[in-house]
């Protein structure tokens, strides 16, 4: 027990020998930097914060401009600024994270080497970036991704090119690092090669895919709208790599679903004068399935890879949603819901031509026809001259092709046909065209066309419904289609229309220049275009409760047509 107590002083003695330094040091560096601490190459150990903040003040300068390369940044516009207070907070905090064992590690480290920290700063990044982003436009070399075109049946393959990005976030790294230690030299931007191009067996593959597209097509369908795809357009919905891309995918279903989606609307009828101003329907909200498009999609676009079938077809799934207000209780005509609907299209038409389709298609928009009344065409549309604003365009007349009031008309009466076929109504007076006229087969084959010409010819339709039948028209002169649909009172009819039958095919005379001397010597001018002629017959049958109500047999003749050139012979301009 003696002998114990004979060690113990030394042990005393030792132990405060080796912790009096230990006690100076923290003396002497309590409220300091601790040594060996420095900013932008300044030692401040020792310093106090406040007398460091001063001693950095002075001799830290804030940097005008950064450069990057050739170009510079002018920092100013990015709100720069140097925060000295953080700066020496944080060289102040060295050693003194209240992990005891850390900081007598990192004291330990002070004594012989430097620690330096950098210069805390301030800067508007979102300007920052902006500014980077306009100097990578001139670093960027954009790739070219893959794909693919089925031209004329013909499959072309574009397999990529490599590019060049720039890497921001080590660009503002760099640039952090620079403005940290106060630097200003010359920053490298710092970039990445993009390669998303194919090698030799993806290449192979690909091609592979794509050609089992060719002379395939998809349609979807909701209600009157379709959207077509033809092999083309499915080529490019195929990721190079396998599957399909499913970005763009993507970017045709908020297309389609763009189209379709809609709010349910309560009905608009406004009569005045004997004929309905203003009419809208009530229509049902609608919301595309957009998941479940997705998936049928897909596995239509699939299917066509992997089997024969040439063509598919998809209706769009979608949820719909009643309006507060039904359509026949705004009328007491009996105007309750669509019985018809028709369509046509005129593209290639001439400016003329188009405007006369608009301006006759919106004097038909609201016509009401009475229970057993026979509409005429020619009476509902009015007079078709310049004095009612119609503009002169290609008409057929005693036998020719020519210029004159109203040219366009008939495209008209063709689509007033066709929805009232739809609608089942009895078709009292049709006259086919003389030769076939290639507008009327943009969407239907020969033979479902009315020419009118007042007033010998004409298209009469008679209303034999419990209820008034209202018509609406409407010319979309941007994708050159014409809609007309007629509202009224269902009675359970059911209409069917046979395919065209199309005979005695004759083909077209050969083509006559005739001398024309108002035209200079060696000009031609086409006034007359080429037709083939034909026969085309189809049966029209409407039935009600499994009995039937009308049958109508339509018969067309088309001449051939032959094209006619005036030929110059007159002096040379």
């Amino acid at each position: 027990m003696k002998k114990m107590k004979k060690y113990r002083l030394p042990i005393a003695i030792v132990a405060a020998v080796a912790f009096f330094p230990l006690v100076i040091f923290f003396s002497y560096y309590f409220g300091k930097i601790y040594p060996n601490v420095y900013i932008d190459e300044i030692n401040v150990g020792g310093k106090t914060p406040e007398q460091a903040v001063l001693l950095i003040g002075k001799n830290v300068s804030t940097p005008e401009k950064l450069t990057l390369e050739s170009y510079e940044i002018d920092l100013a516009s990015l709100d720069f600024s140097y925060d000295i207070n953080h700066t020496v907070q944080a060289a102040t905090a060295v050693g003194r994270t209240g992990n005891w064992l850390f900081d007598i590690k990192t004291i330990f480290s002070l004594l012989n080497s430097k620690k330096e920290i950098g210069l805390r700063y301030e800067i508007d990044d979102e300007k920052l970036t902006k500014q980077l982003s306009d100097i990578a436009g001139g670093v960027i070399v954009e790739p070219i991704y893959p794909s693919a075109q089925i031209i004329k049946k013909e499959v072309v393959i574009n397999p990529g090119e490599k590019g060049v990005d720039v890497d921001m976030p080590a660009l503002k790294l760099a640039i952090g690092q620079n403005l940290s230690l106060a630097k200003n030299s010359p920053i490298s931007i710092p970039t990445k090669e993009i390669d998303p191009s194919l090698d030799a067996d993806e290449l192979t593959a690909f091609e592979s895919r794509v050609e089992k597209f060719v002379g395939k097509n998809l349609t979807l369908t909701f209600e009157y709208q379709e959207f077509f795809y033809n092999d083309n357009q499915l080529a490019g919905l195929l990721a190079p790599t396998g599957g399909i891309d499913e970005q763009k995918l993507q970017e045709e279903i908020y297309e389609v679903t763009k189209s379709i989606n809609r709010e349910a609307t309560n009905p608009v009828f406004v009569f005045e004068g004997g004929k309905v101003k203003e009419f809208a329907p009530a229509k049902d909200g609608v919301k595309v399935k957009t998941d479940q498009l997705k998936s049928n999609f897909e596995g239509k676009i699939n299917a066509l890879e992997t089997t024969d079938e040439k063509h598919f077809s998809l209706t769009i799934p979608a949820l719909s949603s009643p309006p507060e207000i039904a359509t026949g209780s705004v009328n007491d005509l009996g105007i309750k819901e669509l019985i018809g609907r028709g369509t046509s299209r005129f593209r290639g038409s001439i400016a003329s031509r188009v405007y006369n389709i608009n301006l006759a298609a919106s004097r038909l928009n609201g016509t009401l026809v009475k229970p057993g009344e026979v509409m005429s065409f020619n009476a509902a549309l009015g007079e078709v001259d310049k004095l009612t604003g119609y503009k002169e365009a290609y008409v057929i007349k005693d036998g020719k092709t020519v210029l004159g009031d109203g040219g366009g008309v008939c495209q008209v009466s063709t689509t007033l046909f066709r929805a009232a076929l739809n609608a089942g109504l009895p078709i009292i007076e049709r006259r086919a065209h003389s030769y076939r006229v290639g507008y009327y087969e943009q969407d239907q084959p020969p033979g479902l066309d009315a020419t009118v010409y007042a007033p010998t010819t004409d298209l009469k339709i008679k209303n034999d419904t419990p209820g008034h039948i209202l018509i609406q028209a409407t010319a979309d002169t941007k994708n050159m289609t014409l809609v007309f649909e007629i509202y009224g009172t269902s009675d359970g009819r059911v209409a069917t229309t046979t395919k065209p039958v199309v005979t005695d095919v004759v083909p077209p005379p050969e083509d006559l220049y005739v001398d024309d001397p108002t035209l200079p010597a060696g000009e031609i001018k086409q006034i007359d275009y080429k037709a083939w002629g034909a026969k085309s017959r189809f049966n029209y049958t409407v039935t009600r409760d499994g009995e039937t109500i009308y049958q109508k047999t339509f018969n067309s003749s088309y001449r051939p047509w032959q094209a006619i050139y005036l030929k110059g012979t007159g002096p040379a301009n």
